[in-house]
């Protein structure tokens, strides 16, 4: 199967996908999207109904195309959704191809004598080849489920903030959420209107004023430059903060919801907290984040033992040709980010060109 050397083949058309089809159409090439799901906005349809963004509208775009209305605003979840339609739209009329529906199970290696290149293989039996692929899949089809005693064995429901969508998600009276950052805070107090909320995590809450002096964190990150912070100080990166415009940290001295040090273990509907007291639970909910999901780069030698990819500054240590995007602090602290995953994806496309593509 012949090679297109101008085609690059984009795994996933969230928000990471998206922006490298974009910095594509900037260096000529032609990029194809491959998405999993029915229309291209990546997990942001399937996140829970009251998410916002963290950042202010202003600080939150995708390169080339600004968010419509207030830009001090903060974006909800189906407005994000609606964002990345339009974008993708966009993508499209320029030349980029988008195929929706468009699972793919493996690439592998599918080089010319001399040159490397991929043949990517898709769920429907579809195989297409192109001497680069961009790994943008993301994470929210693997979220991490830590091994925490008896909760296999618990009588309740256990969910994952993945599968959380609201309130109604969860029955019965008391639910301890397992985490200490912005999603199981935020779940916590969306669900202490309703229930008795017990958060539950190794480490303190680390709060952080939503608007110091006025301004938007974001806009000191700009500013600072902490939004560029190099790599040698990002590969080992400390608890993400809880961003809090005040509301958070009330209800909790306020007792609308509590925090404690984690629980030693779930003993059939109880748990058993450190220093020994049992208290009946009626259901977990783990926000306990997420790990990269990549399986079908297994047979490339890509990943490591534990699927995390072999990579640095978002291109692959072991297959030439092959690029990730969306990863957590893969460059800087906001590479997973609308606001950040522009730039990164501008250094990976470049970098890929220089090396393959021309």
């Amino acid at each position: 199967m012949p090679i297109d050397n101008d085609r690059i083949l984009i795994v996933g058309a969230g928000q990471s996908g998206l922006a490298a089809a974009h910095a594509a159409l900037e260096q000529g090439l032609r990029p194809v999207l491959l998405e999993a799901s029915d229309r291209p906005a990546g997990s942001w349809p399937r996140y829970y109904d009251s998410l916002a963004l963290f950042s202010p509208a202003r600080y939150s775009s995708l390169p080339g195309l600004a968010f419509a209305g207030d830009p001090e605003r903060y974006p909800r979840r189906d407005e994000v959704v609606a964002y990345l339609e339009r974008y993708a739209a966009a993508l499209t009329g320029r030349g980029a191809e988008l195929r929706t529906l468009a699972r793919v199970e493996a690439v592998h290696n599918a080089g010319e004598p001399g040159r490397r290149g991929f043949l990517v293989r898709l769920a429907d039996g579809q195989e297409l080849t192109a001497p680069a692929v961009i790994a943008a899949s993301g994470s929210f089809d693997r979220p991490y489920r830590p091994a925490l005693p008896g909760l296999d064995a618990f009588a309740g429901p256990v969910l994952h903030v993945a599968d959380y969508r609201s309130p109604a998600s969860l029955p019965g009276e008391h639910v301890v959420v397992v985490g200490a950052g912005n999603s199981a805070v935020q779940v916590a107090y969306e669900l202490a209107g309703r229930r008795r909320v017990t958060l539950a995590g190794r480490k303190p809450i680390r709060f952080v004023e939503q608007r110091p002096l006025g301004r938007d964190l974001h806009f000191w990150f700009r500013v600072t430059g902490f939004d560029r912070l190099p790599l040698a100080r990002a590969e080992h990166p400390p608890a993400s903060p809880v961003l809090d415009d005040g509301r958070y940290r009330q209800a909790l001295r306020e007792g609308r919801y509590r925090r404690r040090a984690m629980f030693t273990r779930l003993d059939g509907e109880h748990v058993v907290w450190p220093d020994g007291g049992r208290e009946r639970v009626d259901a977990v909910l783990l926000a306990t984040g997420y790990r990269p999901n990549l399986p079908y780069l297994a047979d490339l030698g890509a990943l490591t033992a534990d699927g995390h990819p072999r990579q640095r500054r978002g291109l692959s240590l072991t297959c030439p040709g092959l690029g990730y995007l969306g990863l957590e602090w893969q460059r800087t602290p906001s590479s997973n980010t609308l606001r950040g995953v522009g730039a990164d994806a501008r250094r990976v496309v470049a970098a890929l060109a220089r090396r393959l593509l021309r």
